[in-house]
């Protein structure tokens, strides 16, 4: 049937044409003329019924309510992929704005103050810090698993 090949050849043209230049502004105008040829050969499809199904009959397509039928679903899909593409571009926008703003408003990080070392005391009987010493390093049982708070 013709109105096969004509149907993917139509889609395989325009599904390259979405993918390979989706944000140039040729791109965009001809998205905006094919939506006005579009709507106009819809308009002529609802005023002139016979002219669509003579044109259905062309194309090997039994009926011009079927011939339109089948266009709205090649519409469908590329108003579908036009649509995905263009949020997947705002997601993008929008990841670089948020990293732009958190980069310009980023502030470094406060100094930390060196941790003081406590003076050393000297004492007179040695043994007295072994015992301090070896009781400081026995483990403590509690809920936190042996840690000190």
């Amino acid at each position: 049937m013709l109105i096969q090949i004509i149907l993917i050849a139509m889609a395989f043209v325009l599904f390259v044409f979405f993918i390979r230049s989706s944000h140039s502004v040729r791109t965009q105008a001809f998205k905006r003329i094919g939506f006005i040829l579009f709507l106009i050969l819809n308009l002529d499809a609802v005023l002139r019924p016979d002219d669509t199904t003579w044109l259905a009959h062309k194309v090997g397509v039994g009926r011009g309510a079927d011939l339109v039928l089948y266009l709205l679903v090649v519409a469908f899909a590329f108003f579908s992929v036009n649509t995905f593409l263009r949020f997947r571009n705002l997601e993008r926008r929008f990841t670089d704005l948020a990293r732009s703003i958190a980069l310009r408003d980023a502030e470094p990080p406060a100094e930390v103050p060196a941790p003081r070392v406590p003076a050393q005391t000297v004492r007179e009987n040695p043994a007295e810090d072994a015992r301090e010493t070896a009781h400081d390093e026995l483990p403590t049982t509690s809920l936190s698993g042996g840690h000190k708070r």
